[in-house]
């Protein structure tokens, strides 16, 4: 694991940051300057008897920190710098949150799965979009919008089951994470693959897919093995 990381610039990542607010807000503002993404921002992190508990008050939330703060989330996401800044001048501490099916969709896998299939786009030399590291252990490949709706059958005609592999596609009406915001203690989002003007062009899900399946195929089934 620990060499496909560093040929996937991982390494440089894995310092966490603090999620001092100016980070939290420098990263949006570039989101929205740089990129073109709309942004908004999500719950944040107290502190509470000694540990990081999530704002939005309960006891097991499965995102600590990093998750919507209200129903209607989509219409607070914005592309405009400015109202990004007024967004975390109320609240400096909020996680940054991308709505999915705008500009990009994300391909979302397990994190072993993530790595091997980095590993064979790169022999393969195919296109890849920036790409997150979560601290629950997945990874999540921007592509093109429209992902979501054809992934089940690109999966289907490479010859596995949609149910039978660990790989979603977060698109309209869904959000990811993005880096520095923190999931409680657990760790920061990082960039396996950081946006860049080399990638400012996103793949089409289609071409991604046939490695991602792949790879979460073949965890399914080790992990198949280890139950038998």
């Amino acid at each position: 694991m620990k060499d496909v990381e560093e040929t996937m610039g991982v390494t440089e990542a894995a310092q966490i940051p603090q999620q001092r607010g100016e980070l939290l807000l420098d990263a949006a503002v570039r989101y929205t300057e740089e990129r073109h993404w709309d942004v908004f921002p999500g719950t944040w992190l107290e502190a509470d008897e000694g540990k990081e508990v999530c704002s939005c008050g309960a006891p097991e939330c499965a995102v600590p920190g990093a998750h919507p703060t209200r129903d209607d989330w989509a219409a607070q996401a914005t592309g405009s710098a400015v109202q990004v800044r007024r967004s975390w001048q109320r609240q400096p501490q909020a996680s940054v949150l991308l709505p999915t099916g705008r500009t990009f969709d994300a391909i979302d896998v397990p994190e072993t799965a993530g790595f091997l299939a980095l590993a064979r786009m790169e022999r393969w030399e195919l296109t890849l979009g920036p790409v997150t590291l979560t601290p629950d252990r997945r990874m999540l490949f921007f592509v093109l919008p429209g992902a979501s709706a054809k992934v089940p059958d690109l999966v289907r005609k490479l010859g596995w089951a949609p149910s039978s592999i660990d790989l979603k596609a977060r698109g309209e009406g869904d959000w990811v994470a993005a880096p520095p915001t923190r999931y409680g203690g657990r760790g920061a989002v990082q960039w396996a693959r950081k946006p860049t003007p080399a990638n400012r062009w996103l793949p089409d899900a289609e071409e991604l897919i046939n490695p991602l399946a792949y790879a979460c195929g073949r965890e399914a089934a080790a992990a198949r093995s280890r139950d038998a």
